[in-house]
């Protein structure tokens, strides 16, 4: 044990030697069609504990929660280091990151978030872009400066306990398994685990306000609300990580990168219940107000399953998106692949948005969807209802009217999907400067465009589904 301690120590070590010499993520930030600064790694200092060490015990059943709070002070005290988590099942109350730590979750760990909402506090928190009264995240971090979350473990954030179901999206099986003799049934097809948890459920990782933050190899699964919420952070890398949760999950995004600058999500897989790689800064008014756009991204090399959408811009986007790469990814059985989505009210500008080199199969409705008419629910629950709502009449932009504009699609294959594209703008604010190219999609569908101007096609392919 102490050999492997000792082993650890200087893989760790190594690692920010390594880091500290060469920058391995300085590959994503050259050649891009906009100007980004290069994006480091946080260096944490080369000084390691282990959990154990506090009193924890990873048998799935004693709260570890104390131990965590005891870990990081020690750690914090020290000026910074990595919290080793090894293996065991680790059952805790939420965890309170610090700055220049390193959490390291090793293969075979899992650390369990305890079910009991008593040990998670109400707080005000930014949800859905808006200020809100949420349960403590069961992992937060706010105002910290050099963070990571590493390691091959697992992070499970016990979402079934906090959840909504919908009967339409299970089994009939299903449905009686996962809510007889307990709970709250709203509606004859809504259930809830309990009347507390029903507006009060948190994401799972909230990160507010943070600098130089790395989330390397994890997985982050079974979210009680969103699973990864990185809120006006700086200098942020997402690598290799798998953010995962059931199908159904009730809100259950994957990755929510809101009012973020520099930015890389690079080599991960998710496999969601609701949108996937999703970017987005703050809703309505109180978006515009904070006037922080989500900027200076690069999303590469990733994977995503199921979930409503691949690659998502919205409907959050009051502050702004602009100066977004997403290139070499591939998308398997999900809802819509490009997705970008928002509704009068909202105000903001999505501009300088740069596709290039995604591989799909298998879209259960569009490849590629502009809709300014969104209503809140997932596309495959609301097409017909989306569509009857581009006729409306004619009324005057303002500072409340979405802007989508200079976005630059190309090279993408689709195999399989019910529409290949579905352009939806408003009257007065047509979708503008749209430039498709190399575009080859096998559809039941070609699709429709409403309120668009300036839509260029070069090699756009659009094949009927035999």
């Amino acid at each position: 044990m102490k050999l492997n301690r000792i082993m650890m120590m200087l893989g760790l070590a190594a690692t920010t030697l390594c880091m500290q010499a060469a920058n391995p993520y300085g590959q994503y930030t050259k050649g891009l069609p906009f100007p980004m600064q290069e994006v480091k790694a946080p260096v944490i200092p080369d000084y390691t504990v282990n959990l154990k060490d506090f009193g924890a015990k990873g048998d799935g059943t004693s709260l570890c929660t104390d131990a965590f709070a005891k870990a990081f002070e020690a750690l914090a005290q020290k000026g910074g280091g990595h919290l080793v988590v090894p293996r065991g099942v680790w059952y805790t109350g939420p965890i309170a990151l610090k700055s220049n730590t390193d959490l390291h979750v090793e293969q075979g760990a899992i650390i369990l978030f305890s079910e009991d909402m008593s040990l998670y506090p109400v707080q005000e928190t930014i949800y859905e872009g808006k200020t809100a009264r949420k349960c403590q995240s069961p992992i937060t971090g706010t105002n910290l400066v050099n963070v990571s979350i590493t390691g091959k473990g697992v992070i499970d954030g016990n979402g079934q306990a906090w959840r909504p179901l919908k009967k339409s999206k299970v089994t009939d099986n299903q449905w009686k398994k996962m809510t007889t003799g307990k709970g709250v049934t709203a509606k004859k097809d809504l259930w809830y685990p309990s009347e507390d948890h029903i507006r009060l459920r948190p994401v799972l990782i909230q990160l507010n306000g943070c600098k130089n933050v790395l989330l390397k190899d994890v997985t982050f699964q079974n979210s009680p609300a969103w699973n990864i919420h990185p809120l006006l952070c700086e200098n942020i890398i997402i690598d290799g990580i798998c953010a995962r949760n059931p199908f159904y999950a009730q809100n259950g995004d994957a990755l929510d990168l809101e009012s973020c600058r520099n930015a890389l999500v690079v080599n991960s897989t998710f496999d969601a219940g609701d949108d996937c790689i999703c970017v987005k800064s703050g809703k309505d008014e109180e978006g515009r107000k904070r006037g922080r756009p989500c900027e200076n991204v690069v999303v590469s090399g990733c994977t995503v399953y199921a979930g409503h959408g691949g690659f998502v811009v919205g409907s959050e986007m009051s502050g702004g998106v602009k100066n977004v790469l997403v290139k070499d990814c591939q998308f398997l059985g999900t809802d819509v692949g490009l997705r970008f989505k928002s509704t009068r009210g909202r105000g903001g500008v999505v501009e300088n948005i740069y596709i290039d080199g995604i591989s799909m199969y298998n879209i259960v409705e569009d490849a590629i969807t502009f809709d300014l008419y969104y209503g809140g629910k997932s596309v495959t629950d609301d097409m017909d209802g989306i569509e009857q709502q581009s006729a409306g009449s004619r009324i005057v932009a303002d500072e409340t009217t979405p802007c989508f504009r200079d976005i630059h699609i190309e090279n993408i294959i689709c195999r399989g999907a019910r529409r290949a594209l579905y352009f939806n703008g408003l009257p007065e604010q047509p979708i503008t400067n749209i430039n498709l190219r190399n575009i080859n999609i096998t559809a039941q569908e070609e699709g429709s465009f409403t309120y668009c101007e300036d839509i260029r096609k070069n090699n756009v392919v659009i094949r009927k589904m035999q």
